[in-house]
């Protein structure tokens, strides 16, 4: 169930353009930023130092200790935070790296469900993991001792333990920065006031003063986004949002997601009708930028106003979308909504004209915006397997036909559209879901 906060981000805007000067002094704080990251990345990026980034204290210390902050003449408050940054994406790394070798495990037909167990349970041990790539000794609890010991008993421990460094070594990619267009700031490095921002510099008690486009202040650390061609800066804030509850938000809606229509419910109401026409406009507004490109390529006439009118096609793409959300929560009045979960997009196929309108659907977006305004009105989301969802009758359950955008039951004699009845199935298929996880023993 959603809980009482939620946190977005919020975005402020530099007002008017930034001095040379002090666009200067930012960019000389966004470089020594990825600076410090990509050192911790290679330093401690790799399998030798998995002991060391949890909970990381070890690394700040040592990075303390390096003097590279000094070196570079690089304020405290921006130093380690560069240093938790880049820790924070290799752990974001080794937590893909054990998803990967999990799924790697759980498809590997030539290991035993013996050797499965035993792989699982040291993958859930950093101590354990650690000792295995560097050919030491693990140190764990007695219990945890004892239960390690009597799964190495069952199996060639030695066998797994090279296929797992295998493994680490086809999965691990030490991360790496490439841009230095940004670094995080802290309460400490900034102070709100006179409608705008002062900022903490590398010159020792002077602060540079930023104009914001709003009088918000917000007593948090944020991330800082340098545009140095427009000499304009953006401020990415993360902040709790209260939920509102809405009481007589009650009904169950199920929804089908479309290309042409957005949302169609199974009472056939629909949403979001002129989604079709924008992403037909895309993209061929689209091929016809990349053909004038590849025409004018040998003059080098960049890409600055393209990239302008796309933000500016995507903005207002953005805005429909998000409004059209609104009004589908407005008058639906959902307490539960049953979606259906999405396939992963199919790069290949024979349509590659299909598949690029697909690519401008949007369709990951559509749904990260339905389940955050979801989340802050208090509704939940049921996520409904959509396998064969269109075949089925949403009268009677039994299998029908399609013809065009029409759902036609032999059986039951019902005759709906294609999406309602698709919506119709999905609601049904949630409420046995739910229903099946209510009544489900626990696990022990």
């Amino acid at each position: 169930m959603p809980s009482d906060s939620l946190c977005k981000t919020v975005h402020q805007y530099s007002k008017g353009t930034i001095s040379v000067e002090n666009m200067r002094k930012l960019q000389e704080i966004a470089d020594d930023y990825r600076k410090v990251k990509n050192y911790v990345y290679r330093r401690y990026g790799g399998k030798g130092s998995l002991s060391k980034i949890y909970p990381g204290y070890t690394v700040q210390n040592e990075m303390t200790d390096s003097g590279l902050r000094e070196q570079l003449n690089m304020p405290s408050v921006y130093f380690y935070l560069a240093v938790f940054d880049a820790l924070g994406d290799i752990k974001n790394q080794w937590t893909q790296v054990k998803s990967r070798i999990r799924r790697a495990v759980a498809g590997n037909e030539g290991l035993t469900p013996e050797e499965k167990h035993y792989l699982r349970f040291i993958l859930k041990s950093n101590n354990i993991i650690d000792a295995i790539l560097n050919d030491k000794k693990a140190e764990l609890p007695e219990d945890m001792q004892r239960i390690y010991e009597d799964l190495s008993a069952e199996i060639d421990s030695h066998r797994l333990n090279n296929y797992l460094k295998r493994q680490v070594r086809k999965y691990l990619c030490c991360p790496y920065a490439e841009t230095s267009n940004g670094f995080s700031v802290s309460e400490r490095a900034c102070r709100y006031a006179n409608h705008g921002i002062y900022l903490t510099t590398k010159e020792k008690r002077k602060r540079i003063f930023i104009p914001l486009t709003d009088s918000n202040q917000y007593e948090r650390q944020f991330y800082m986004k340098l545009d140095r061609e427009n000499r304009t800066v953006e401020l990415l804030v993360p902040v709790n949002w209260k939920v509102h509850p809405h009481a007589d938000y009650e009904n169950e809606v199920g929804v089908s997601f479309g290309l042409d229509i957005m949302f169609t419910t199974q009472s056939g109401h629909t949403y979001g009708e002129q989604l079709g026409g924008y992403v037909k406009e895309e993209t061929n507004w689209i091929d016809q930028q990349n053909a004038t490109y590849m025409r004018n390529r040998q003059a080098n006439s960049g890409r600055k106003k393209y990239r302008e009118q796309k933000r500016r096609r995507d903005e207002k793409m953005s805005g429909y979308i998000n409004a059209e959300i609104n009004r589908f929560l407005r008058e639906e009045k959902p307490g539960i909504i049953y979606i259906p979960k999405f396939p992963p997009h199919n790069k290949g196929g024979k349509n590659r004209e299909y598949n690029r309108t697909v690519a401008m659907w949007r369709k990951g977006y559509i749904r990260q915006r339905l389940k955050q305004k979801c989340r802050q009105h208090a509704i939940e989301v049921v996520e409904v397997f959509a396998g064969n969802i269109g075949n089925d009758c949403s009268v009677c359950g039994k299998e029908g036909m399609k013809k065009d955008n029409l759902f036609i039951c032999p059986f039951c004699n019902a005759r709906l559209n294609a999406k309602e009845n698709a919506a119709g199935n999905i609601m049904r298929r949630g409420r046995a879901q739910k229903e099946d996880h209510k009544c489900s023993p626990p696990y022990k």
